[in-house]
């Protein structure tokens, strides 16, 4: 209750969290919000500035900007959620195990340093050239290059922990290794975890965007919102809503993670 009563207070979580409650129902609202199909072509209506009828504009085939973003909200945001649990699901084990055992910390750190060498959207980048081209591919591959970071992040905690006196009363009493991972180790890492994942979220969000933008992420015709900024980026001077407002959406999606990511570490995780 005290836990919830501060986050309350805290004014980067309300904000953060109202943003992105917005985002959610946009998402979820998506058939009723959208005017129009969004994949629905016409010629005629090409390249037109916001009016009637069409709130934020058209395209360069006609279909309207407003519905294929609020649809895009339905695939942006869902598949860098499955990226980040990607990241979690692999990253937060191998960091246990590296930090809990130390016969298994230094080959799991050593292929984490060489993951960590690269830059997180070459890393993506270099994944996606070996899986294939696709918004699954991508996906994996985001999740893939933010892996790393969980790993070591969790790793560091775990050591910590292990110098506890109750982590050292629980092995010196002979609970089982994973008795003591699950019931001890991990409940202490989750406000780590949960902090850091909102933080993350927003560098997944701008990648997957950011892939599909280069052309090997969604491909055309999904409204995906990097894609709808690659398709507006040769009309740029002419239309400039077409590119202009998915960056809109991605700007105060990601800021609304950010906003909550540093609001929950006051709250949950001052240390970091």
């Amino acid at each position: 209750m005290m836990m919830l009563r501060k986050c309350f207070y805290n004014k980067s979580v309300v904000v953060g969290s109202v943003i992105l409650f917005i985002m959610i129902l946009i998402a979820i609202f998506a058939p009723a919000l959208a005017p129009h199909d969004p994949y629905l072509t016409d010629g005629t209506m090409a390249l037109k500035g916001p009016m009637e009828g069409y709130p934020l504009g058209t395209d360069e085939l006609g279909r309207c900007v407003l519905s294929r973003m609020v649809y895009g909200a339905r695939i942006t945001i869902p598949y860098s959620l499955l990226s980040l649990a990607v990241a979690v699901v692999i990253g937060v084990p191998t960091g246990l195990l590296s930090g809990f055992y130390k016969h298994l910390d230094n080959p799991l750190m050593r292929f984490m340093d060489i993951l960590m060498a690269f830059p997180g959207m070459l890393l993506a980048i270099a994944i996606v050239a070996t899986l294939g081209q696709g918004l699954g591919n991508v996906t994996i591959a985001v999740g893939l290059g933010s892996m790393p970071a969980y790993a070591r992040l969790i790793r560091g905690l775990v050591l910590s922990l292990k110098e506890m006196p109750y982590i050292e009363a629980s092995i010196a009493a002979g609970g089982s290794d994973l008795r003591i991972l699950t019931k001890h180790i991990l409940p202490n890492c989750v406000p780590t975890i949960v902090v850091y994942s909102m933080l993350e979220m927003a560098w997944i969000i701008m990648s997957i965007s950011t892939l599909s933008f280069l052309g090997i992420g969604a491909t055309p015709p999904i409204p995906e919102w990097g894609a709808l900024i690659s398709a507006g980026k040769d009309y740029i001077s002419s239309s400039p809503h077409i590119s202009g407002f998915p960056v809109i959406f991605i700007f105060v999606t990601v800021t609304g993670f950010n906003l909550l990511g540093d609001g929950l570490r006051d709250v949950l995780d001052p240390r970091m």
